[in-house]
């Protein structure tokens, strides 16, 4: 009797022993052992609601020059300024809003492809698309002041105030230091069906990064923090709604939807395309049936 007694007296022990451990345990395991300060950085919200739905209202119309195979967008007042690509027509210009009119130019070496810029302070940077290097030059007399150097590709670039904000054509945005250019950060852009692919040219509006979608008549809204899509502007036709359904004025080719300005002063946005007759101010209209 004793032994059966000293018998159960030592299962209870272990027993209790046991649940002690397993709650200690349960108490230190990481709540995601997978994943890494980066993955969190990545997009990986799980809270995170479902993007709104845009349309767009055209405000206003104004012309753009069809031989600009548009990059970079930026504006400043009633000043565009823009970055135009392909091998041999790439350049820096200046742009007057309201009649399209070239206001000064720098063009670059014929073997650099333009891409992407951005404004900050009284400079402009812009980016090229395989040469690993990016020019930074005087606003008002486009005077080369230096150049920075990255790995890969470059496509768009913004600035939040802080620091840049550029894309290579993958689904990332890397954040870059705004002296240095060295890389702080990045985050993945991910929406409900995944990570966003090709974000091109980009523009900073009230906290958010807006981006072209290469090959899509679409714009990404993005939260930076979490590289999560908050909405999709829609902007099929909008080329069309100008009277425009074919060659641009003159005969020649329209391209796809590229170029993004945001008139922070004005509250205005605009955009346009490669090789396109027409800059757009438009205003988003919230959809109320996102699937329409």
């Amino acid at each position: 009797m004793k032994r059966n007694l000293f018998a159960l007296l030592v299962c209870l022990a272990f027993l209790a022993g046991t649940t002690a451990l397993s709650g200690v345990a349960a108490c230190t395991e990481p709540t995601n052992s997978s994943t890494s300060p980066t993955d969190t950085q990545a997009g990986n919200d799980t809270t995170a609601v479902a993007a709104k739905s845009y349309a767009y209202e055209v405000v206003r119309s104004f012309p753009h020059d069809t031989g600009a195979f548009t990059q970079g967008l930026a504006i400043e007042g009633e000043t565009l300024y823009e970055s135009t690509g392909n091998y041999g027509q790439s350049s820096l210009r200046q742009v007057a809003l309201q009649t399209g009119a070239v206001e000064q130019i720098r063009r670059l070496s014929a073997t650099i492809f333009g891409e992407g810029l951005a404004l900050y302070d009284d400079k402009i940077i812009q980016l090229t698309w395989k040469s690993g290097v990016g020019f930074i030059y005087d606003r008002e007399s486009f005077e080369l002041l230096r150049s920075v150097s990255y790995p890969g590709e470059g496509w768009g670039i913004t600035y939040d105030g802080v620091r840049f904000i550029m894309t290579d054509g993958s689904s990332n945005l890397y954040f870059r230091d705004k002296v240095t250019f060295a890389e702080t950060g990045r985050v993945v852009v991910r929406d409900g069906d995944g990570p966003v692919r090709n974000l091109n040219e980009l523009e900073y509006v009230k906290g958010e990064v807006y981006a072209n979608i290469w090959q899509e008549d679409r714009i990404a809204r993005i939260d930076p923090e979490t590289g999560r899509v908050t909405g999709w502007l829609d902007l099929e036709g909008l080329l069309e709604s100008a009277g425009q359904h074919g060659p641009g004025e003159g005969g020649g080719t329209v391209d796809v939807l590229n170029g993004i300005a945001y008139d922070a002063a004005g509250d205005r946005l605009y955009v346009t395309g490669k090789w396109w007759p027409r800059l757009f101010e438009i205003r988003l209209v919230e959809k109320q049936d996102p699937s329409g």
